[in-house]
């Protein structure tokens, strides 16, 4: 084999090595990454991924059963059913905004963490900018 053959040879091999890393983290990021959507965002293909869902607590959906919980997010154009098994934060409230982490099911979402609110102004950006474009919500700007 020539000198130019193992170069050759050895530039293909640090290239196929190289593309199997790029492959392999692709893959364990697409396995990890949670989409953030409003209940009108929600893609057709979203069930049983990880997702987080932001909106607002619909006043009058809220029902508690000891640590079970049902309540329904809405952005103004559609809503979502959302069951969490866990004390929902202090700071949970009929219409504040809300953001739960889970997966959808049947058209649900089964949430393992719920995050509400902490102060009179926050509400995550992405939230607040596709509520504030349907003339839902009225708060401050950034």
């Amino acid at each position: 084999m020539s000198p130019k053959q193992k170069r050759l040879a050895a530039i293909a091999a640090i290239a196929l090595l190289l593309a199997l890393a790029v492959g392999l983290v692709l893959g364990a990021l697409r396995e990890n990454i949670v989409f953030f959507y409003t209940p009108s965002e929600i893609p057709a293909d979203a069930e049983g991924r990880p997702i987080r869902l932001g909106g607002l607590v619909k006043t009058g959906s809220v029902t508690v059963d000891g640590l079970n919980s049902d309540f329904v997010v809405t952005d103004g154009d559609a809503e979502i059913r959302v069951s969490f098994n866990g004390a929902l934060p202090s700071l949970f409230r009929e219409g504040q905004g809300v953001v739960a982490e889970g997966r959808i099911a049947n058209g649900a979402l089964t949430a393992s963490n719920v995050l509400a609110k902490h102060d009179e102004t926050y509400m995550p950006r992405e939230v607040a900018e596709s509520l504030r474009d349907k003339g839902v919500w009225q708060g401050e700007t950034d």
